[in-house]
């Protein structure tokens, strides 16, 4: 029988306890439940035509509609937005800021392997240019790059992360007193820390700088204005809204892990909803006692694995490994919600710092990731180069976003570039069946991961098949 695992899905906290922390967590995502976010705009009514629509008001939308008006200045642009600008996925992340286009270099060699030195060029070359447009725009993001602390919960782990600081020119291994100075945990057997290629934002700030500098620049972007059907007439595009429609040369879809409004992308991205925890602001005291006085974020080295960072105000978001798929593949409100997870996620986090014992919870909220088998975004175009997309981020988006807004743009303006020469913009993902063959294969799936941490980290048959048919589930 294998060693019982540092994290399990059997509560192990009092359980009177957990619920008391989070009785009164509000269920607003803590980003989005700031006094200072912006008004409403309005909606689409009647007619209006333009050079480019933007669909999706998210961090991909954004960046296209953004760096349309950087490339052409002249160029008319419209976003239109669904709901809130950074209500969805943008606005209810963690905020980690990953400089990675392929989820990281495992899942990288899986798909890409011969193009991995210049997706990695590419990925620097973008994290640059996040960083320099949130200064040139003034974008009060709270932008750090503080590192990133990777631990071992698990003795298999411990050797896993040796060698990768081995190989690597800008991190190190951490044991013992080194490891505890920067994260003291009795579940944390070795780390490994890096600084590179990674930032922590707020991310509603981010996508409400992004918007304000969009429009800045001339950019029209609406509101509480839905999308329902696109379709072809002559040589342009036109929208259809519940009060008018958009004509236009060319349209981006940034709607990610909304159903595409090209029908036959539809099966190529599902729903994973992803649950995180707010603590209330925590004591220099309190800090201290679980050694965790710097500005980095923590991570665990399983493929169920948790993330955890620090908001401005030294409140610990903690989120992950739950990673659920509710059956019917809908992305619904009642579902950002889910008890059990909340109390699962209590519990790891009092198993991680147990000297944070007693602490409540502020936030409680989850929110759907669009999911790709290959674990990272696709882009290509469509209805004669007249359409692009960008969809399939599965959790990396904050960052590699700004990236399919420039394959987006490229394939739109016809630019033969090494971005649109890139596999991920030729090619799309292996389709996720409809239902009802989608509920019970992402189950089987999801048991599969959970035994291969349990197992030490091996695959069963079922994970070493997929993997045969370019299926990873390493990040």
């Amino acid at each position: 029988m294998s060693a019982p695992t540092a994290y399990g899905h059997e509560i192990r906290t009092d359980l009177g306890t957990i619920r008391g922390a989070l009785a009164e967590a509000s269920t607003t995502p803590f980003w989005l439940d700031d006094p200072d976010r912006p008004a409403a705009r309005g909606g689409v009514s009647g007619l209006v035509s333009t050079d480019l629509l933007v669909v999706g008001g998210g961090f991909a939308g954004l960046w296209t509609a953004l760096i349309a008006k950087e490339r052409d200045p002249k160029r008319r642009v419209v976003l239109v937005e669904g709901n809130r600008i950074g209500w969805a996925a943008s606005g209810r992340n963690g905020g980690f800021c990953e400089a990675s286009l392929t989820h990281g270099p495992e899942n990288g060699e899986l798909h890409f392997a011969d193009e991995m030195p210049v997706l990695n060029r590419l990925a620097d070359e973008n994290f640059a240019e996040i960083r320099a447009a949130i200064e040139r725009y003034g974008i009060d993001a709270e932008w750090e790059e503080t590192g990133i602390l990777t631990v071992a919960t698990e003795l298999h782990q411990v050797d896993w992360l040796r060698e990768a600081a081995e190989h690597s020119a800008n991190e190190i291994f951490l044991e013992g007193e080194s490891l505890r100075e920067r994260g003291n945990s009795p579940l944390y057997r070795a780390g490994m820390f890096g600084t590179d290629g990674v930032a922590y934002v707020n991310p509603a700030k981010l996508a409400w700088g992004l918007a304000a500098a969009a429009e800045r620049l001339g950019v029209e972007i609406y509101e509480h204005t839905r999308v329902t059907r696109l379709r072809t007439d002559g040589d342009v595009m036109v929208a259809q809204t519940a009060h008018g429609e958009i004509r236009a040369s060319r349209v981006a879809l940034a709607t990610n892990v909304f159903a595409s409004l090209l029908p036959e992308l539809r099966l190529f991205t599902v729903p994973i909803y992803d649950y995180v925890l707010m603590t209330e602001p925590l004591s220099a005291d309190q800090l201290a006692a679980i050694g965790w006085t710097e500005r980095h974020g923590i991570t665990d080295s399983s493929r169920e694995f948790h993330y955890y960072r620090k908001s401005s105000d030294n409140r610990i978001l903690f989120g992950g490994y739950d990673a659920v798929y509710h059956r019917g593949r809908r992305v619904k409100a009642a579902q950002d919600q889910r008890p059990e997870t909340f109390e699962r996620l209590a519990d790891h986090f009092y198993s991680t710092f147990p000297q944070l014992s007693g602490i409540r919870f502020s936030h409680k909220w989850g929110g759907a990731i669009d999911m790709s088998t290959q674990l990272v975004a696709f882009h290509g175009s469509a209805r004669g180069g007249r359409v692009a997309y960008s969809a399939g981020y599965t959790g990396l988006g904050v960052g590699a976003t700004r990236f399919g807004a420039d394959v987006m743009l490229d394939l739109l303006e016809c630019r033969d570039t090494e971005r649109t020469r890139l596999k991920m913009s030729r090619r799309l993902p292996i389709p996720i069946p409809p239902e009802p063959l989608a509920y019970p294969l992402i189950q089987m799936m999801r048991r599969a991961v959970a035994k291969s941490d349990r197992n030490g980290g091996k695959d069963g048959i079922l994970l070493k098949l997929a993997g045969l048919f370019g299926v990873g589930f390493d990040s």
